[in-house]
């Protein structure tokens, strides 16, 4: 009874070890009671108003917290970034920067979730009004996080377990990523061999890795490998459908790997891009041009088409400059001025030495030809236009002319005929032309 209400009756089932039946009903009437009195304090004016205060006060602090929470990721992400560089030893590798930004993102994204969804949370159970939703609200996400969702082989996993799976394997990425940079940076680096070799080494390290931490992961999940072999062969049909150019550039990627014909640090040209190699990844190649642009390109183009690569193997190199002078130059003295002009330059190489040929005889000029050799092909476009200045200078002290194209006209006389038809128009303009005066 409550107030003088009859509301349940209590056997003795329902008591605690040790009490009678008329203690435990005493102790859930109080209860009852008590509720009872909470509730019709919560439906007064003056409990609204500060709980709507109170509601408020939370918007702005879980406002002020996720501010925080943006300034704390920037701060952290700049000086972990910072010390990648700074650790890089002039070896700059961008992919556990983009990789570490995109970890932060997500964990920034999924804690404001968590703070917005936990201030609702709140701040719905505080009037009597809303806290059914916040009830509904809160057995819904229970339900979606803990209720298994997909089942594999014989286990069932839920939302959370996936997320939990997920993270570990971004983790596994981003640790894959720092210690293959350590190795560049801190192994491989000291050892002295080439770039592209060093490369190619920290590719099939950082894949290694991957595949093998992914499979012990998924054996300490609980996952039989073996139930992934329909997931296998639905990906490999998608792969030969939809991600036929993906597929292709992944391969390519590993032929260039092994087979090297380009390499970090080579002075390649791809089609009309020229630039040094700066990175060889599992899907494409990054080019940084002459003027500091990063250029993109598939990796299979370097197998389908030609690559003109400077530097492979042995990076001397022979330019050739034409150089086209009037009729009467002597040859020998234009000969002794392009080589006097190559001589000068302390990057042409001596040996194997320059050399001139008399090409041809062109329609206005003598056309030569200066062949130079050099060790740096990636500064052959300065190279050329010293050595054109040089031997602009050389030509004009020797009073060798650099003649322009010309073009003859000739016209031819005649005597000019008309037709009958013209030479009536002409005697009637003239017969006008009279009339008029």
């Amino acid at each position: 009874m409550l107030n003088d209400r009859y509301l349940l009756t209590v056997t003795e089932q329902d008591t605690v070890p040790g009490s009678t039946v008329d203690e435990q009903a005493k102790i859930w009437a109080q209860q009852i009671e008590e509720a009872l009195q909470q509730a019709n304090l919560e439906r007064t004016r003056t409990y609204l108003q500060q709980t709507t205060f109170v509601a408020v006060a939370i918007l702005f602090i879980t406002a002020g917290f996720s501010w925080l929470l943006g300034w704390i990721r920037h701060h952290f992400f700049r000086i972990i970034s910072q010390r990648l560089t700074t650790n890089s030893n002039s070896i700059p590798n961008s992919e556990p920067l983009k990789v570490l930004e995109l970890f932060f993102k997500l964990v920034l994204v999924s804690m404001r979730i968590g703070l917005w969804i936990s201030a609702i949370l709140y701040i719905t159970n505080l009037f009597p009004f809303t806290r059914q939703w916040s009830y509904q609200l809160s057995n819904i996400l229970i339900t979606s996080f803990t209720s298994p969702i997909l089942t594999l082989g014989k286990n069932p996993y839920s939302l959370t377990e996936l997320i939990i799976l997920i993270g570990l394997l971004f983790g596994l990425v981003i640790f894959a990523g720092t210690i293959t940079n350590f190795l560049r940076s801190r192994i491989l680096y000291l050892t002295g061999i080439n770039r592209g070799a060093q490369e190619a080494i920290v590719i099939l390290f950082k894949y290694g890795l991957i595949f093998i931490g992914t499979l012990v992961l998924l054996q300490i999940w609980g996952l039989d490998i073996s139930s992934l072999t329909i997931l296998a062969s639905a990906l490999s049909v998608g792969i030969g459908f939809g991600l036929q150019d993906i597929a292709k550039n992944f391969g390519s990627g590993l032929v260039l790997v092994f087979e090297r014909p380009i390499q970090i640090g080579d002075f390649v040209e791809v089609g009309e891009y020229t630039g040094t190699v700066e990175r060889i990844g599992a899907r494409s190649t990054e080019i940084r041009t002459l003027d500091h642009v990063s250029i993109i390109v598939p990796n299979s183009r370097f197998l389908e088409k030609e690559v003109i690569n400077w530097s492979h193997r042995n990076p001397i190199s022979r330019l050739h400059l034409p150089v086209g002078v009037a009729y009467s130059s002597d040859p020998k003295a234009v000969q002794d001025a392009l080589l006097e002009a190559a001589s000068k330059h302390p990057n042409v190489l001596q040996t194997p030495s320059p050399l001139v040929l008399f090409k041809e005889f062109g329609n206005n000029t003598l056309n030569f030809e200066l062949l130079v050799w050099t060790a740096e092909p990636n500064k052959q476009f300065l190279l050329k236009s010293d050595l054109y200045y040089n031997i602009y200078e050389n030509l004009q002290q020797r009073q060798i002319e650099i003649p322009f194209a010309q073009l003859d006209l000739h016209v031819r006389s005649g005597r000019l005929e008309f037709t009958p038809e013209m030479q009536l128009a002409l005697m009637q303009m003239v017969e006008r032309l009279s009339n008029n005066e």
